[in-house]
């Protein structure tokens, strides 16, 4: 027995429940004041639908420590969000197979801008297309702008030049900034190119079928669809 429990890598005790079947999963254990964590809990997440167990953490130990109570791990809230179905939805943006070798965040601001655009329905059946452009160092929105129409070259010109006035309160930026987007048509435009080198604008776009090579704009909006748009109580009005 301890030559196969030393193979196996296991404790001889379990191997001698499992032959006389004494064996039994433990499962996720219960304390006696989980409920009332629970609730409290729920509470700050429909107040703060975008937070994690950790930020949930430290709310729900800042009223424990007003109210006279011992703090409580994160391990814990963890156990009880995951029990009531509390955590936020997991990340499925990965994919197999395809590695990403580049380096898209910048040492310093306005080195390189990443823009993408992406859609929001509406109850009225409308569509809202959202078009931005993000700071590769900072995370900052540069700039945006929204239509129910479609995307066009127009419009990503609009951005590159409002992205310029509000960082450099200007027409043209002092030093090259890399502008990296993917490859649709409203930033292929050779008008868009064109006007983007005026301004002193280095167009990059990424591979194809390669979303990860900008990470920076892909993972915004992510977190908008999933932390706001999602947890919305109903779909806004377009204007």
């Amino acid at each position: 027995m301890k030559t196969v429990a030393n193979t196996l890598g296991v404790a001889r005790s379990n191997l001698v429940e499992r032959r006389q079947g004494h064996h039994r999963s433990r499962g996720r254990y219960h304390k006696n004041d989980d409920d009332v964590l629970a609730a409290q809990i729920r509470k700050l997440i429909d107040q703060r639908p975008s937070y994690g167990y950790r930020r949930i953490t430290a709310l729900v130990n800042r009223q424990r420590t007003a109210d006279g109570k011992s703090r409580i791990n994160a391990k814990r809230v963890l156990r009880i969000m995951q029990i009531n179905h509390f955590t936020l939805e997991s990340h499925t943006g990965r994919r197999p197979g395809r590695t990403h070798d580049g380096v898209v965040i910048t040492l310093r601001s306005n080195m390189r801008w990443c823009s993408d655009h992406f859609e929001l329905a509406c109850r009225d059946q409308q569509v809202v297309r959202v078009l931005f452009a993000i700071d590769a160092c900072d995370s900052e929105i540069v700039a945006w702008s929204a239509t129910t129409a479609g995307i066009c070259g127009e419009m990503v010109r609009d951005l590159m030049i409002n992205c310029v006035e509000r960082r450099f309160a200007g027409t043209k930026v002092p030093h090259p900034i890399e502008w990296l987007s993917d490859n649709g048509s409203c930033y292929i435009a050779g008008d868009t190119r064109s006007f983007a080198r005026d301004i002193g604008l280095e167009p990059r776009t990424t591979p194809i079928e390669s979303p990860q090579s900008n990470g920076m704009a892909e993972a915004f909006v992510r977190t908008i669809k999933r932390d706001y748009v999602r947890v919305s109580p109903r779909p806004m009005r377009c204007p």
